[in-house]
């Protein structure tokens, strides 16, 4: 017997995304942070940091900074514990000037148990093309602690990493000259054609010239028109404020780890007829003492018995009727009274039936 869901039919209206404003679904062309990293040491540590005999790296460099300091201890058996090799990160933001601070983060690379009360020593930070474009140094801050006796450790967070609030001196610049470019592209964070065509028209319309054409998805190309009283940078502060309406496609994204499932709103479902069926197996154990026979010599002997249950409930078919909002979509779901990890197998069957209309996206 057929079961329908007690779902009410709503008029079709269209359905519109969310309006945002462009600075928030854009990236600009040259407008980015720059990775930087680096190798140093911490010192100053309680008895937590690396083992000299198991890093190797640790020793070389402490003993490579000793000997710029004017000590030679080459050859010599060296036993502390409270020195750390480190890995510092950073990211170095946009137009960021020679001598201002920017934060960084310190992370243990040897064995060492906790950073905490540690002090980096002098790091140059790299980028990508290998120049040094800033100096850390300073105490490290952790995000947790821990605490050790004879019998028990307990810890709290990562004691292994941490950070040093404006502990990095910015000594290179990146060059370049914002205000001196003519064109540049609009980078779409979500990549859609309705988006950028969308984006293109609110700002041709507001400067009355065809200054933006949508390229991709992806891109937006502005240029600078040759009577604009301003440069680009001026031309941006004008356009970075307008409201367009978003875009995207109809898309279902599943976390088969978690059972999370995120159901976009342009997510439409043809008629449908699901059974869904919920196999219960019960196994328990009920274990027996045999005891041997008088005057036998036998040794008294569990015997295991196992019984093993298995229930299938009976359901029947439920029809989804066609869908056309994301509200009814979830109360014909919902009706099923199915866990979130069945409905994902739910909707992967119905998509590989045809009557989904949606892109589904497993992470």
């Amino acid at each position: 017997m057929l079961a329908a869901f007690a779902m009410s039919v709503a008029p079709v209206v269209p359905v519109h995304a969310a309006p945002a404003r462009i600075k928030d679904i854009v990236d600009v062309e040259g407008i980015r942070d720059n990775q930087l990293v680096g190798y140093g040491l911490v010192v100053g540590l309680n008895g937590t940091g690396d083992g000299l005999n198991n890093s190797p790296f640790t020793r070389q460099s402490l003993v490579a900074m000793l000997e710029r300091m004017g000590v030679n201890t080459r050859g010599e058996n060296l036993r502390t514990a409270n020195v750390a090799a480190v890995m510092v990160t950073a990211n170095l933001p946009a137009f960021s000037t020679q001598g201002s601070r920017i934060d960084v983060s310190v992370s243990a690379l040897g064995d060492s148990t906790s950073l905490q009360g540690g002090t980096l020593l002098v790091t140059p930070l790299l980028g990508a093309d290998g120049e040094v474009y800033a100096i850390a140094q300073g105490p490290v801050v952790i995000n947790g602690f821990m605490a050790q006796g004879d019998a028990a450790t307990v810890v709290s967070g990562v004691p292994t990493t941490g950070t040093i609030s404006s502990g990095a001196l910015i000594e290179r610049e990146i060059n370049f000259s914002l205000g001196a470019q003519h064109s540049l592209r609009l980078s779409l964070k979500n990549p859609d054609l309705t988006t950028s065509r969308r984006i293109a028209l609110a700002v041709n319309n507001l400067i009355g010239l065809p200054v933006a054409i949508p390229a991709d998805p992806a891109t937006v190309r502005l240029t600078l028109p040759h009577n604009f009283n301003g440069n680009i940078v001026d031309l941006l502060t004008d356009i970075e404020q307008l409201v367009v309406q978003t875009d995207q496609a109809a898309r279902i994204v599943i976390n088969e780890n978690s059972g999370i499932i995120v159901i976009g709103n342009d997510v439409r479902v043809s008629t449908v007829a699901i059974a869904h069926s919920n196999l219960t197996i019960t196994v328990s154990e009920n274990p027996t003492i045999v005891q041997p026979e008088p005057f036998s010599f036998g040794e008294t002997a569990v015997e295991p018995r196992t019984q093993i249950d298995v229930m299938a409930d009976e359901t029947q078919l439920a029809i989804v009727p066609e869908s056309i909002s994301l509200q009814q979509l979830v109360d014909g779901l919902n009706t099923l009274g199915i866990s979130p990890r069945d409905l994902i197998a739910i909707l992967q069957a119905i998509k590989a039936s045809g009557a989904l209309q949606a892109e589904i996206e497993v992470i």
